[in-house]
């Protein structure tokens, strides 16, 4: 796992000299479309009838593309693909699960200088369940089993969140609401919604 992040820093890193692009994937007055890495870091946890609702760090990992939506104002959807881990803990029970992850972002360029560009953004995203385990003791037994013996593949909610981008560098913190109710209705008679504070690093092309 090391090797497999200090790869992936080393490819963020091996890009031409920051110096010769005016502002990245956001230059605000021309680009139309842009391309960009992302990896980061989740602390999630479980909110509602559940006891899994202390965070728990995750990995956060993808790519994505965003297109300028009007002429006159520096305003971008931006979508991709992610791999994410989310869940939560409570004590030494560790529930996580592994997602992927479409978003669907709406961003606003704000110029703060003439290499710094301020992105906040919002809108929804779409995950579904793709592993992940439940790990911890009941009244002194081990438990190791699916996490979705408890909860729903599939996931939705809202993100928010800002990101600030120096020359090709990128830069971006943000939460992420669970709207929709993962529980599994015939284990969990109530509701379970999925949140992760995130912090991501990544370059933009």
């Amino acid at each position: 796992m090391k090797k497999f992040f200090t790869a992936i820093v080393a490819m963020m890193l091996a890009v031409p000299s920051f110096a010769q692009f005016a502002s990245g994937g956001f230059e605000l007055d021309k680009n139309n479309i842009y391309y960009g890495a992302r990896m980061g870091l989740n602390l999630a946890k479980m909110s509602g009838d559940v006891d899994v609702n202390s965070m728990k760090a995750g990995l956060n990992l993808g790519g994505v593309i965003g297109l300028r939506v009007s002429p006159s104002s520096p305003v971008f959807l931006e979508s991709g693909f992610y791999y994410t881990q989310r869940g939560g803990k409570d004590g030494d029970d560790k529930m996580t699960i592994k997602y992927l992850e479409i978003p669907l972002v709406l961003k606003y360029g704000i110029k703060a200088t003439d290499d710094i560009a301020v992105l906040p953004f919002a809108g929804p995203y779409f995950s579904y369940g793709i592993g992940g385990r439940l790990k911890g003791k009941d009244d002194g037994v081990k438990i190791d089993e699916s996490s979705f013996n408890y909860v729903n593949h599939g996931d939705m909610g809202l993100k928010l969140g800002c990101g600030v981008e120096y020359d090709m560098l990128y830069l971006e913190a943000g939460y992420q609401f669970g709207i929709a109710n993962i529980a599994d209705d015939d284990i969990i008679d109530g509701t379970v919604h999925g949140n992760a504070l995130f912090i991501n690093f990544g370059v933009n092309f």
